[in-house]
């Protein structure tokens, strides 16, 4: 099977364009906000192609979090292959450039075995580090940061927050003073390089993907009937033992909150629970709420990338529609094919 996708000849400008990357081998990327139901397109579209499936989860590379992050079951990771889950213990860390440098030696293996990566998620700051690369800032220093954390013990997050505004107001004023995470590492970037994150920030980037890449995204046309299905999936994750979860994980690794894993989506919450902070009731209200204001904010990175085909991902015949647009790229049914053969 031919795995050079070729692009229609109606649109001479685009073809022009796109000449170089037609040397490329393919990618498909699948991305949607939480709850979109990209993990079932993908499933789909894995009947009719011959890929391999890259998680583009931030969440997903922890192991033993497995409930609350919604990972493919094992037998599903049997049938088809899966990388870049379940990578990382909860207390470890990683980040944008740690993915993309994975995603790329991942992406050659998969092409090498005649196979098409198939990356999908919802974690949109990895889909652009692959398309536009990372800006040159300095990796985690865990010195650092334990100095910035314990500062922050006694002295609150948001005294932090206003010490940042004093060394990069810029960066300050894009990140919420409660969003410990985003401040400790702007903070740690000014205090390794005595630099402001967003003058280094302004540097160019320097990215480079061989890949010719057809992006697909999943986006709903009634916002409403998406928090029914964000709702729905929380509440299941709740009945599966999503609490039971967090527990284990934080006796086995003596996590607190502020740990980077237990700062993802429904983990908080329920750390939160765990600690006493907050009712069962008052958990089930944040982590919806908190769910919804993380499909928003993915929304609006998917509304800023150009180049992807949109979506309904609410259309009743989703999975044709995919399928029609993928072969109109130049991908092969491998069912068609080895019918022909």
């Amino acid at each position: 099977m031919k795995l050079t996708a070729s692009l229609s000849k109606k649109n001479s400008a685009s073809a022009q364009k796109d000449k170089g990357a037609l040397s490329h081998p393919p990618a498909i990327f699948l991305m949607g906000p939480t709850a979109s139901g990209k993990s079932n397109i993908a499933l789909e579209i894995a009947k009719h192609l011959s890929v391999e499936i890259i998680s583009v989860d931030s969440a997903q590379v922890y192991r033993h979090m497995d409930i609350g992050t919604a990972k493919p079951s094992a037998e599903t990771m049997a049938s088809i292959p899966h990388h870049l889950i379940n990578l990382i213990e909860p207390y470890e860390r990683y980040s944008a450039a740690q993915f993309r440098e994975d995603a790329l030696i991942v992406m050659k293996e998969i092409t090498g075995r005649g196979k098409i990566p198939l990356l999908v998620g919802g974690t949109m700051l990895y889909f652009r580090a692959l398309l536009e690369g990372m800006s040159e800032l300095p990796p985690a220093d865990s010195g650092v940061r334990m100095a910035i954390e314990n500062k922050a013990k006694n002295i609150g997050w948001l005294e932090m927050h206003k010490k940042l505004q004093q060394f990069d107001p810029i960066i300050a004023t894009r990140i919420k003073p409660t969003d410990s995470q985003r401040i400790q590492r702007a903070l740690e970037v000014y205090y390794l390089t005595d630099e402001p994150m967003s003058e280094l920030l302004k540097k160019p980037r320097h990215a480079y993907l061989p890949y010719h890449v057809s992006s697909i995204a999943l986006i709903p046309d009634d916002r409403i009937t998406l928090h029914k299905h964000i709702a729905f999936r929380f509440e299941k994750m709740v009945k599966l033992g999503l609490i039971n979860e967090v527990r284990a994980i934080r006796n086995k690794f003596g996590l607190d909150a502020e740990a980077t894993s237990m700062r993802c989506v429904g983990y908080r919450q329920a750390c939160m629970y765990l600690d006493n902070k907050i009712s069962l009731t008052e958990m089930h209200e944040m982590g919806l709420a908190a769910t919804r204001q993380l499909a928003k904010r993915q929304l609006t990175w998917l509304r800023s990338m150009q180049e992807s085909k949109e979506f309904n991902c609410f259309a009743e015949n989703l999975p044709k529609l995919i399928l029609e647009f993928l072969q109109e790229k130049g991908f092969e049914d491998k069912n068609h094919k080895s019918s022909s053969d």
